[in-house]
């Protein structure tokens, strides 16, 4: 585990790239459920000062961001084939 915390830079990159990936997210409700699990992981590590903490919620991040991959590829190959109530765009 690396001694220095994390720079700023860093910390968004990550935030951006799980955002990003919760996009391709087909389903609504993944998509919303990633997507908010992400922000108040985020929130809620925002008080961290312990520089071995913020690695570890770094690192934390990477690991979920892989995930996050992972199953948007798997979820697009099973993506149903009709849209979600919220979804559909009133005429």
């Amino acid at each position: 585990m690396a001694s220095s915390s994390p720079s700023r830079g860093e910390v968004l990159s990550l935030f951006r790239s799980l955002l990003k990936t919760v996009s391709k997210f087909s389903d609504y409700n993944i998509r919303e459920y990633v997507k908010r699990r992400t922000i108040d992981a985020f929130r809620d590590n925002k008080s961290l000062s312990d520089p071995n903490s913020i690695s570890s919620a770094i690192m934390d991040g990477k690991t979920q961001l892989e995930t996050a991959r992972r199953q948007a590829l798997v979820y697009s190959l099973y993506a149903p084939k009709a849209k979600n109530v919220m979804e559909i765009e009133s005429v």
